[in-house]
């Protein structure tokens, strides 16, 4: 697992501003972007914050097999308990490492770590930015933002990401234009059973 210090401000930075622009400020709960998300259906992103994701994550293991109507009545206000507890009990620094920690990336990269090494055959610590987009936006849905299976699509995300970077000022538009140029620069490591996530 990654600690915190070992994430390049880059990938913290493109997480912060494509999952939850306002996670410095809210207690695990975003109420402005729950709002947001009920006005609009969901249609200008969900009402989720990265404690609720992480929430999810931890405790809600059948998240995929309930109702609509059991997620609304039953599963989001666990996960908003547990997302308060989570704020009281770890710092953000820590909550940010658990969730990228714990991330399914697919084709057995789980957790930063381990999806830097089979991506990008490197360590987390040395993601740079275009690199950083592409993980932040398989977070998203990785089974649909496969870059082994749906490069253009993957390339289109991390283009989502760039833009938002540049909507909360992380990056500027002639940054944001030539990023958006690169190639997804994959270098991938087919990792076998027989040795492991090392």
């Amino acid at each position: 697992d990654a600690r915190f210090d070992e994430l390049p401000q880059n990938l913290v930075d493109a997480l912060i501003s494509t999952e939850d622009a306002r996670f410095a400020g809210h207690s695990g709960i975003d109420f402005i972007g729950l709002a947001r998300a009920i006005a609009f259906l969901g249609s200008r992103g969900g009402g989720s914050t990265l404690t609720q994701q992480l929430a999810k994550q931890l405790f809600t293991e059948q998240y995929d097999r309930t109702s609509w109507l059991e997620r609304a009545f039953l599963q989001k206000p666990k996960e908003w308990i547990i997302a308060t507890r989570l704020e009281r009990h770890y710092t953000k620094q820590e909550i940010l490492a658990l969730y990228l920690n714990r991330y399914d990336f697919i084709n057995q990269a789980v957790g930063i770590e381990s999806a830097a090494n089979v991506y990008f055959n490197k360590p987390a610590s040395e993601l740079n930015i275009q690199e950083s987009a592409m993980l932040v936006g398989m977070l998203k849905n990785s089974s649909l933002f496969n870059p082994l299976r749906r490069p253009e699509l993957v390339l289109n995300r991390r283009n989502v990401v760039f833009g938002q970077m540049q909507r909360y000022g992380r990056i500027n538009e002639a940054e944001a234009d030539s990023l958006r140029a690169l190639p997804l620069g994959l270098n991938y490591q087919k990792v076998s059973h027989d040795e492991g996530l090392a």
